[in-house]
């Protein structure tokens, strides 16, 4: 088979999962990039990739690169592929997109001039139009672009892959299937223990480690992928990736869910059930000041309440529980905790030996590993343990290069979040929003001019005159030439590009 370009997207910190993944499963030229990974396969690997992929949350097949500097040279891009190879007229499609440039002052206006270049080519052509549908098209585009460099791509994998379909009951704020999946991946459990999670909620960070533990890929939940509806669409192919469980095995070892929400604990039943790793898993209502030594050797890896969505009456005495239940009651075991408060680690009361950062959606957190060991440290260590591998010790060398520019990143993540849930349904939100941007801008560097002026008045001045100007009280504003003091308008006030980024 004809190998070609694809692309895997992923969330922020869980990249090199992915390319790992992807390795295993014999794709080529991975390279890892933000918040995805690129790489080349044939159609089989294609498929295998949204089947088996625990980490991505899409898989795109770019079908055309090319530069644009407006929208008009996007339409004349678009309008020029043949479409006939992908669409007919019976088929609905529906367009995605991810722009970040100045050229481009908003993202839903490329995703209208890559809809009327696909309607007007067969217009031209048929004399009639294609369905155009927002939800549940049979064809899914997405439009990528980065200042003038851009690329269409047709979605290989229809609704997210985070949407596994095992879910049948869930509870408030439970965690995403692709970061459930990645904290097993990134914990480097060996599937060699038991593993406990004492905040279980519906089950999902348990059931997405009884399905590696028991080598179930994620696709076979999985109703349709968007390459169902691709033309070349091979169904044998397809039915024989999907019937082929030769890699499962037996998993001989334990699982064991605690919450103290009865609820929760029969929605994870629920959905460990439809999974099919429900024989696997000992669900249990437990509040965790009753968490005892577990009987076999176990990890624990957990997702706590932040106190952000679910907000437990005292969220900081539950950490002082866990560090107390963890130093008494698990000693020599592994645990892992993901949390956004900085707060709520510090009263766990514990030093953490590995820190990873993630964004749990919106929300910027932590992944920490406690190694629980008695005694002190140094007879801990001369005994021979170790609590950092080798590659732990070169991810946190890697993330204090990170930190630099952390604040930039959370910045940028709030505000596509706020894109996402809010511009759909307020189209004028964009335009306020980077008209307010813009004004901050131009005010910032006219005080920046202003202050320039200033330093330069005072050098030329005798000292004995600029001494008492020290705070620079004395100087006046002076209108600039530009006029750059006066407040933009709406009717001649041009912003600057937004910078939206990709919604997933």
């Amino acid at each position: 088979m004809k190998e070609f370009e694809l692309i895997a997207k992923t969330f922020h910190g869980i990249e090199e999962v992915l390319a790992q993944e992807l390795t295993e499963l014999g794709a080529n030229n991975v390279q890892i990039g933000h918040r995805m990974v690129t790489f080349t396969g044939n159609k089989e690997l294609m498929y295998r990739a949204n089947f088996c992929l625990r980490t991505a949350v899409r898989v795109l097949k770019p079908i055309k690169h090319f530069k644009a500097h407006d929208a008009d040279e996007v339409y004349e891009a678009i309008k020029d592929i043949d479409w006939q190879e992908y669409i007919d007229l019976n088929t609905s499609f529906a367009v995605d997109s991810v722009v970040n440039s100045n050229d481009f002052r908003h993202s839903k206006f490329v995703v209208y001039k890559v809809k009327d270049a696909i309607v007007d080519y067969f217009r031209e052509k048929t004399g009639q139009r294609p369905n155009i549908r927002i939800t549940n098209p049979d064809l899914r585009l997405n439009i990528h672009i980065s200042e003038d460099d851009c690329t269409l791509s047709l979605d290989a994998s229809g609704d997210s892959l985070h949407l596994r379909g095992y879910r049948t009951a869930t509870v408030e704020a439970p965690i995403n299937e692709v970061l459930a999946a990645a904290l097993v991946k990134l914990s480097g459990w060996k599937m060699d223990t038991d593993f406990i999670d004492p905040f279980c909620g519906s089950g999902t960070i348990l059931i997405e480690a009884a399905l590696m533990a028991r080598n179930i890929y994620p696709g076979v939940f999985r109703k349709k992928f968007g390459f169902e509806s691709w033309k070349d669409f091979d169904p044998d192919l397809l039915e024989r990736i999907y019937n082929d469980d030769s890699e499962e095995h037996e998993f001989h070892h334990k699982f064991y869910g605690y919450d103290l929400n009865k609820p929760a604990i029969e929605a994870a039943m629920a959905n460990a059930k439809s999974a099919g790793v429900a024989d696997l898993i000992e669900f249990r209502q437990q509040d965790v000041r009753q968490f005892t030594k577990p009987a076999e050797p176990s990890i624990i890896i957990t997702n706590p309440p932040y106190g952000e969505r679910l907000t437990p009456p005292d969220i900081l005495g539950i950490y002082r529980t866990i560090g107390e239940r963890l130093k008494h009651e698990f000693q020599g075991g592994e645990a892992w905790i993901i949390c956004s408060k900085e707060e709520c680690f510090d009263n766990i009361g514990l030093k953490p030996s590995f820190k990873i950062q993630l964004f749990n959606g919106k929300l910027d957190c932590e992944f920490r590993k406690y190694q629980i060991f008695e005694g002190k440290f140094n007879e801990y260590r001369a005994e021979g343990h170790h609590v950092k591998t080798e590659e732990e010790k070169q991810r946190m060398a890697e993330k204090h290069r990170f930190k630099a520019h952390r604040e930039d990143f959370k910045r940028r993540k709030d505000e596509e979040y706020a894109d996402q849930d809010f511009v759909d349904e307020n189209p004028n939100y964009l335009a306020l929003r980077n008209r307010h941007r813009d004004f901050s801008r131009l005010q910032e560097s006219r005080m920046r001019r202003e202050e320039r002026q200033k330093r330069e008045d005072q050098s030329r001045e005798p000292r004995s005159e600029r001494d008492h100007r020290k705070d620079g009280r004395d100087y006046e504003r002076r209108p600039r030439r530009d006029g750059a003091h006066r407040l933009p308008h709406a009717k001649n006030f041009k912003p600057r590009r937004s910078d939206p980024r990709d919604d997933e």
